[in-house]
């Protein structure tokens, strides 16, 4: 069994797969204070608790986009499952080619993203990572990933409304039933998910425009990225196993 992990600025993902099926998986805050007892038992807890021994687990390999975990967890791997862990970073084989200006700022989670639906659609295409960033990150016909956009997450775009206004409320990131909100929490939810829909469709528009390249195909994951895919036709793929399938790729390229 291999152990898949994505450790992301507010989550850390885990995920096991059994051959190439994934078993399970399960989603943890991501704290850098932890320490390696603590990450080891926590995921040896979730492991038992969905009936997977931890003993099975012979591989593993990990994304991180949080380089302050990962003496920790790094160290938690070998301690409790015996295991040196394949890191994604510089120098791994993952079949995509980075090409722009400094290949070594590229997040590891963007790159597994891209070798995942590359490898399963080909190119060109847009990756869209709704995580606590969103990503869009274009990959050519042949593989070369060459653009990438970032832009705030929806909920760090509503975490910071609530924040710095002194009488909205926390609410709820859902799509109300109208854009024509008449009440304080549906104005909000109007403002943010109808907002970011714009938001989204709009980078998609202007990305394929100045690529002259109407057909290239779009993939999404990430937490909050049903609620757009479910909105918009111009997302055609969304995958919430993107990560896991890439980290299992790059696993099986990279493995002795």
């Amino acid at each position: 069994m291999i152990l898949a992990v994505d450790i992301g600025n507010t989550n850390i993902v885990v995920g096991v797969y059994d051959g190439d099926k994934l078993a399970g998986s399960w989603r943890m805050v991501t704290r850098s204070e932890k320490t390696s007892d603590e990450y080891g038992i926590s995921i040896v807890n979730l492991l038992e608790y969905s009936n997977i021994d931890h003993i099975k687990i012979k591989s593993a390999i990990v994304s991180s986009v949080v380089p302050n975990v990962m003496h920790s967890f790094e160290n938690a791997l070998r301690k409790y499952f015996n295991i040196s862990p394949i890191i994604v970073g510089p120098g791994i084989k993952t079949g995509i080619t980075i090409s722009t200006e400094n290949p070594r700022e590229v997040g590891a989670d963007r790159i597994v993203g891209i070798v995942a639906a590359y490898h399963m659609f080909g190119g060109p295409l847009i990756v869209i990572d709704f995580g606590t960033a969103t990503t869009y990150d274009v990959v050519s016909e042949k593989g070369e990933f060459k653009y990438g956009i970032t832009s705030p997450g929806i909920q760090i775009t509503a975490d910071a409304l609530w924040q710095r206004t002194a009488q909205l409320p926390s609410v709820e990131i859902k799509k109300p039933e109208s854009i024509l909100a008449k009440n304080t929490v549906t104005s909000i939810q109007a403002g943010l998910v109808y907002g970011y829909i714009g938001q989204v469709e709009y980078i998609i528009k202007k990305i394929k425009e100045e690529l002259a390249a109407e057909n290239m195909k779009v993939v999404a994951t990430g937490g909050l990225g049903r609620i757009i895919y479910d909105e918009t036709s111009m997302i055609d793929v969304y995958d919430p196993e993107l990560l896991f399938k890439g980290l299992k790729i790059i696993h099986d390229k990279n493995q002795k």
